[in-house]
């Protein structure tokens, strides 16, 4: 299986780079992972918020083949333990798939389009943080879910 995250914009602080880019190298031990940062959209004081979403959309889109099973990371997603979410791995691997897409959005979230392709939503937490955040947060739990799937001692429980 392989794994892709894709988040709309470049990450900007340099310590959440380090972090992501940390986690993104302990990652290549268990499995195929890419992380894709998609442009910002251009000239974003002359859109709505519907706009803005849309052309994420297309932007998004072009990254997704029929195939693939995609879940957006969204407030309104499902929330999981760690151990749960390492579960969730398993059995996305058990079933077979072949590349798994997860999605962090825009600024103002998701174009309609794309909640329609998605295969599901993920909440990381009841809590709101930045999209840039996030990025960590996310690569180190998927690192974690993968050591805990391999019995590994980085997750105490």
């Amino acid at each position: 299986m392989k794994i892709t995250l894709i988040a709309i914009g470049k990450t900007e602080d340099k310590y959440l780079i380090e972090g992501i880019d940390k986690y993104i190298n302990r990652l290549k031990h268990y499995i195929n992972f890419s992380f894709v940062a998609l442009p910002d959209v251009k000239n974003v004081k002359n859109l709505s918020e519907a706009q803005q979403k849309a052309k994420e959309a297309e932007l998004l889109h072009k990254q997704i083949n029929n195939g693939d099973v995609v879940i957006l990371l969204d407030e309104k997603g499902k929330k999981y333990s760690s151990i749960e979410f390492s579960n969730y791995l398993n059995k996305q691997m058990i079933g077979s798939v072949q590349h798994l897409i997860f999605i962090i959005g825009g600024p103002y979230g998701f174009d309609e389009t794309i909640y329609k392709r998605a295969n599901g939503l993920i909440s990381l937490s009841d809590m709101t943080f930045s999209h840039q955040m996030i990025r960590l947060f996310f690569v180190e739990q998927l690192y974690r879910g993968f050591s805990i799937l391999k019995g590994e001692p980085y997750h105490h429980a």
